[in-house]
């Protein structure tokens, strides 16, 4: 798991939920979602200081939908997730209908220690100890 991103505002240590951008040619100061990776010309900003931003006079600052709340994951994360669980309790199914293919799309070999894949997500056997 990533450390969370902290507030770019001296001495202010509150988690990031905003990065804020500046668009010199156009004197535009962008404040938006918190960027996926620090960049080196931004500045993320917790919550109080993304609400209270001003830009320098004769600047236009534009906001775009931030989302304060902690990131959770999706529905679709999750069924994804329970689909692969339900999946991997059924490995004598899946057995059955592999032994006569030729291990996986495009002809590669299956991982042996592959009981059961949804989409991105796999379900591996423990190893043995």
């Amino acid at each position: 798991m990533s450390p969370v991103r902290r507030c770019s505002r001296t001495a202010c240590g509150r988690p990031a939920v905003a990065t804020l951008t500046y668009v010199y040619a156009d004197s535009t100061a962008v404040l938006g979602p918190l960027a996926t990776y620090a960049e080196p010309h931004c500045y993320d900003l917790c919550a109080e200081h993304s609400e209270r931003l001003t830009a320098p006079r004769g600047w236009e600052v534009v906001r775009l939908a931030v989302d304060t709340g902690p990131a959770r994951p999706s529905s679709d994360d999750l069924e994804a997730l329970a689909n692969a669980v339900r999946e991997a309790a059924r490995p004598q199914e899946r057995a059955a209908g592999a032994q006569g293919g030729s291990g996986g799309p495009g002809g590669r070999e299956a991982d042996p220690r592959e009981v059961a894949r949804r989409g991105h997500l796999r379900v591996l056997r423990s190893p043995e100890p």
